[in-house]
């Protein structure tokens, strides 16, 4: 068993997959808990496909700043699906199946069309672990700092509008900017996950974690550190799973997700189920003052 573990470390390539790995899965885990407590598991798998698109377009005029241009398309497309489904009567699921939707079909449109002189297709769908470069840890590392600190900061109203929007907004609290603030972040969390996961599977690790760790406590506080965990450690075993059966690290670290999942869904008893169903978490008291800060 210790010559299993010890073995890939003897590369640095692997090594460099791992810590990549265990805190992409780290980031997903702990901002998908905001996610799924409003409802809203569908906007990871919109909004990764909407910066696909991004990422498309962008190749076709400057491709050294894909990454940038990607996530200025993926932040736009967050702040319009928040406009159009508090501006009219669509509501968010249709917001976002109409604009990502359609931004991810341009994408392959413009890929088909004119090819791509950056990183190649396979990789924006699949995700390249191993292809992963010095800059882009870099950027996974200071958005992951990032939404630590905004969380750390905003924790309360963050708290106080995912489940109570309205109270929050009568409150005091700026609502439409908190949840603003919250799109843009978890813009940036995909697009840096983007090549480790792909756009077909980051949405599952922003879901994955956070319905574990609803099942396992009514805690929001310890929510956010479970789902965190279960994240971590998907992306850490799925990397070494994915080292010794050959197939993509993507695919394996939601795999894994996809066990623990199964694991405490049976263990778990059915009153906790129902309320993991429900999404009736305990939430601390928040008082207005504070909330509106």
């Amino acid at each position: 068993m210790m010559e299993a573990i010890l073995e890939p470390l003897g590369y640095t390539f692997f090594v460099k997959g791992l810590f990549v790995a265990g805190l992409s899965g780290a980031l997903l885990g702990f901002i998908g808990v905001y996610i799924v407590l409003r409802g809203m598991s569908y906007i990871g798998h919109g909004l990764s496909h909407s910066i696909f698109g991004g990422f498309a377009a962008v190749q076709l005029f400057a491709t050294q700043f894909y990454i940038l241009g990607a996530g200025l398309w993926g932040i736009a497309s967050a702040l319009a699906i928040n406009a159009v489904s508090k501006r009219s009567r669509l509501g968010a699921d249709a917001a976002i199946g109409v604009i990502t939707t359609a931004s991810f079909a341009l994408g392959v449109a413009l890929f088909a069309r004119f090819g791509s002189s950056g990183p190649s297709f396979e990789n924006a769908l699949f995700g390249s672990i191993l292809g992963i470069s010095v800059e882009q840890i870099v950027g996974l590392v200071a958005v992951s700092l990032l939404a630590v600190i905004f969380v750390f900061v905003r924790y309360r109203a963050l708290l106080f509008t995912t489940f109570d929007p309205d109270v929050a907004n009568v409150s005091g609290v700026r609502v439409g900017r908190v949840e603003a603030q919250l799109m843009i972040i978890l813009s940036l969390s995909i697009l840096a996950t983007l090549t480790v996961i792909g756009v077909t599977l980051v949405a599952a690790m922003l879901v994955i974690p956070a319905v574990v760790a609803r099942m396992l406590t009514d805690s929001f506080s310890r929510m956010l550190a479970w789902s965190t965990a279960v994240g971590t450690v998907s992306g850490l075993v799925g990397m070494y799973v994915s080292y010794y059966a050959e197939v993509p690290s993507g695919t394996m670290i939601v795999l894994v997700g996809t066990a623990i999942f199964l694991v405490v869904f049976a263990f778990a008893g059915s009153a906790r189920r129902r309320k993991s169903a429900g999404l009736d978490a305990h939430v601390e008291p928040v008082p207005s003052s504070a909330a509106a800060r």
